[in-house]
C-alpha cells in the first residue's frame, strides 16, 4: 500500500489553514458581508462552469443504466439518512447535538462529481455511468437536499422554509449550471482546455465558503461549543458511516447482478457526499445562521472518503481482466 495515498492532499492543508485564520481572524460586520457576496459570486460562477463541462453524449451513453442511476440516488437520499437515524442511539453519545445535526444534515447531500468519476476511471470501472450517476445526483440534491433537511430536522426547519430553500439552490445553483450547460456549444471547448480555471474556481468557492462559514461560527463561539472529545467522536462516526455505505453498495451491486464495471460505479458514486456542492446547499438552507458546525461533518468525511477510495480504486484497479488466464495459460 502507498502509504503517500493516505496523507493530506495540498487541498485538504488549504482547508485546515482555512479553518485555522478564520479561528484567528474572523471576518466580521462589513467585512462578513463583503465575503457573503463574493463568496455567492464565486459559487454562482463554479455550477455555470459545471455546466459547460457536463457533455449531453455523457448524458446519452449513461442513461441506459437506470438501474444503477436508481441505485445511486437511493443509497445518497434513502440510505445514508436512514443510516444516521437507525445509528442514533450509538452516534449522538459520541458527539454533540449540533455535531450529530450536521451529520444528519451531510447524510443529505449528494453524491461527488469529480472524485468519483476520478476513482471509477483510476479502477477501470464504467465511467459514463459514473459520469451520469454523479451528475444525476447533484442535480436531485438541489431539490432533494432542502426538503430532506426539513423533514430529518423539523425544529429546525419548517415545510415553507425548505420549500423557500429550494428556491433559493435553483436561484443560486441549478440556474447558473442550467446556463452553463446552454452556453456550451460556444464555451465549452475553451473550458475543458483550461481546466486548471474549473478546479481554481472549484477549490477557491469551497476555500470561501469554509472562511466566511468558520467566521460566523467563531464569532458565535464554536470552539467552545466543540470539545477534543467531540471532535474524536466525529471522526468515528465519520468513519463508520463511510465503512458501511461501501459494504452495502458493494453487496447491493453483487446482489442485484451488476457487473465488475457497473459495481465500481455504484460503490463510488454511492457511498461519497459532495463537498462542493453541499457547502453551497448548507450555506443557502440555513442563510444567515451560524453554520461552522453543521459543516465540521461533511468536511471530516470527505477527507476521509478521498483517503479510503484511493486505496479501494488502485485495489480494483489491480484486478484482473476477464479472460487475463487464459491469455496466460
Amino acid at each position: 500500500m502507498n502509504l503517500s495515498r493516505l496523507l493530506p492532499d495540498r487541498f485538504t492543508l488549504s482547508l485546515i489553514a482555512t479553518v485555522g485564520v478564520a479561528s484567528l481572524l474572523p471576518c466580521r460586520g462589513m467585512a462578513a458581508s463583503a465575503f457573503d457576496v463574493f463568496t455567492n459570486i464565486a459559487i454562482a460562477l463554479l455550477f455555470f462552469l459545471h455546466g459547460t463541462r457536463l457533455s449531453r453524449q455523457a448524458i446519452v451513453n449513461g442513461a441506459t443504466h437506470w438501474r444503477l442511476h436508481l441505485l445511486v440516488v437511493a443509497s445518497s437520499f434513502a440510505f445514508f439518512p436512514l443510516m444516521a437515524l437507525a445509528l442514533k442511539p450509538v452516534l449522538a453519545p459520541l458527539v454533540t447535538p449540533g455535531l450529530y445535526a450536521g451529520v444528519i444534515i451531510m447524510c443529505t447531500m449528494p453524491s461527488t462529481v469529480q472524485s468519483s468519476i476520478a476513482f471509477t476511471s483510476i479502477a477501470r470501472g464504467n465511467i459514463s455511468a459514473a459520469v451520469c450517476s454523479a451528475s444525476l445526483s447533484s442535480l436531485l440534491g438541489v431539490f432533494l437536499t432542502p426538503l430532506l433537511v426539513g423533514l430529518l430536522l423539523m425544529r429546525h426547519q419548517s415545510e415553507s422554509s425548505s420549500l423557500h430553500a429550494v428556491f433559493d439552490i435553483v436561484m443560486q445553483l441549478l440556474v447558473p449550471f442550467i446556463a452553463g450547460h446552454l452556453s456550451q456549444r460556444w464555451i465549452g471547448e475553451w473550458v475543458g482546455r483550461h481546466g486548471v480555471l474549473v478546479g481554481a474556481v472549484d477549490r477557491g468557492s469551497i476555500l470561501l465558503v469554509v472562511y466566511t462559514a468558520f467566521s460566523e461560527a467563531v464569532v458565535e463561539g464554536l470552539w467552545h461549543q466543540v470539545t477534543p472529545d467531540a471532535l474524536l467522536g466525529l471522526l468515528l462516526v465519520t468513519s463508520l458511516m463511510l465503512a458501511l455505505a461501501l459494504m452495502t453498495t458493494t453487496f447491493a451491486a453483487r446482489g442485484f447482478g451488476f457487473g465488475k464495471e457497473d459495481e465500481i460505479a455504484i460503490v463510488f458514486c454511492g457511498s461519497k457526499k459532495s463537498l462542493a456542492s453541499g457547502l453551497p446547499m448548507i450555506k443557502v438552507i440555513f442563510a444567515g445562521q451560524a453554520i461552522g458546525v453543521a459543516v465540521l461533518p461533511l468536511m471530516l468525511f470527505h477527507q476521509i472518503q478521498l483517503m479510503v477510495c484511493a486505496v479501494l480504486a488502485q485495489r480494483y484497479a489491480e484486478r484482473k481482466s476477464p479472460g487475463a488466464h487464459s491469455a496466460e495459460s
